[in-house]
């Protein structure tokens, strides 16, 4: 006797379509007017329904920007997990300073929305919130694997978040300031030799 096909529920399949376009329709208006410019009508009249029908979807505005935090740090963590592991500490640095600047710049408005607190009242959910400290996790054992002591992890995330703060605000789709990472790598490791 076959076994039977799971049943698919198609009722659900339509409503995580339909989140997904929402939040794709949210994130463009972001990109182009900007994070706290995100407004529940602009986003309902971008996806063909009424503002309270969001509401079916997003019981909040906080809650389309959670959906949207979480996408964001589950897009980074995978690049995370996809770095390779070197032998040597510099080119580990060099290649995770690249792939966080590189996400940083390519998306400012995620980037703002992930690293900064722009929106007012907007806190991420526990659940959500738990990605980003994976994320942190996972690069703070990276880096005490390769010896370098805790207590620089928080010198060298304020390195690598500053070039991608000056990339965006003086000098979008440029690379001024990202070129200059496998230097900051360098320099990093130096001072950590150092001591």
């Amino acid at each position: 006797m076959m076994a039977a096909e799971p049943i698919r529920d198609r009722r659900a399949e339509r409503r995580e379509a339909t989140k997904t376009e929402i939040l794709d329709a949210a994130w463009e208006l972001v990109r182009a007017e900007g994070l706290a410019a995100l407004t529940l009508r602009d986003l309902a009249a971008k996806v063909g329904m009424r503002p309270p029908s969001l509401y079916s979807y997003f019981d909040s505005k906080n809650a389309i920007y959670d959906a949207m935090f979480r996408q964001g740090n589950l897009e980074l963590l995978a690049r995370c997990e996809a770095l390779p592991e070197p032998e040597d500490p510099l080119d580990a640095l060099r290649a995770s300073g690249r792939m966080f600047v590189e996400f940083g710049v390519e998306d400012p408005a995620r980037a703002l929305l992930l690293f900064l607190r722009t929106i007012p009242g907007f806190e991420p959910s526990p659940e959500t919130y738990a990605i980003a400290v994976r994320i942190v996790e996972l690069a703070r054992t990276r880096m005490s694997r390769y010896g370098i002591p805790a207590d620089y992890f928080d010198l060298w995330t304020s390195l690598v978040s500053g070039v991608v703060w000056q990339q965006i605000a003086n000098e979008p789709g440029g690379d001024r300031w990202t070129r200059w990472v496998d230097d900051l790598a360098d320099m990093f490791l130096a001072q950590v030799n150092r001591r």
